[in-house]
């Protein structure tokens, strides 16, 4: 019964909160995003959730629109402090960690499992 309806519900509830909260660093952050190279704000790509279920995931964009795909040697994905496919505030937001808030827009009542 936790694990089904009361835990999910506070997962929503605390994401509202923290949307509420961040709010101001959203509309900042966004803002430079869109200033900068004027493309999107969000980087969205699916993921595989709970029971195999997939969803979106949003991000701030960090990188340039249409950056080429640069993976190392041993096929992960490259992202050093050098990368020439990030933008000047896409380079702030990953040292700062401000490109995973959105997340938060990932706990919704889209993705449950329990039928909330």
């Amino acid at each position: 019964m936790y694990q089904k309806y009361i835990k999910r519900i506070i997962d929503i509830i605390f994401s509202l909160i923290g949307l509420i909260f961040f709010l101001p660093i959203f509309l900042i952050v966004s803002i430079l995003i869109k200033l900068e190279d004027k493309g999107p704000i969000f980087y969205n790509a699916e993921r595989l959730g709970q029971n195999g279920k997939i969803f979106k995931m949003y991000k701030f964009r960090s990188m340039k629109v249409n950056a080429p795909d640069i993976r190392n040697k041993d096929g992960s994905t490259y992202n050093g402090n050098d990368d020439p496919r990030l933008t000047k505030i896409g380079k702030f937001i990953r040292k700062t960690s401000l490109d995973e808030l959105p997340q938060l827009i990932n706990v919704d009542c889209r993705q449950c499992y329990c039928g909330i």
